[in-house]
């Protein structure tokens, strides 16, 4: 198991044990909100900049693998 993974399993135990089990399906609920708006702005930032490269307005392509 990845140290990521470890430390996660650790969050949830101590939220566990401070918040107690009621609350948990709320923290979720409030955890999954945050991480689908993040990938949605992520999105959205994503195709903006698609779309700029694709009008010619970003950065020319770099040539070579060092450059």
């Amino acid at each position: 198991m990845s140290d990521v993974g470890l430390v996660l399993i650790v969050i949830l135990i101590l939220a566990i044990v401070w918040r107690g089990p009621k609350t948990l399906p709320q923290i979720g609920r409030a955890l999954g909100l945050g991480v689908k708006e993040a990938r949605k702005e992520a999105s959205e930032l994503r195709d903006e900049a698609r779309e700029a490269q694709a009008k010619g307005e970003g950065e020319p392509p770099k040539e070579g693998p060092g450059a």
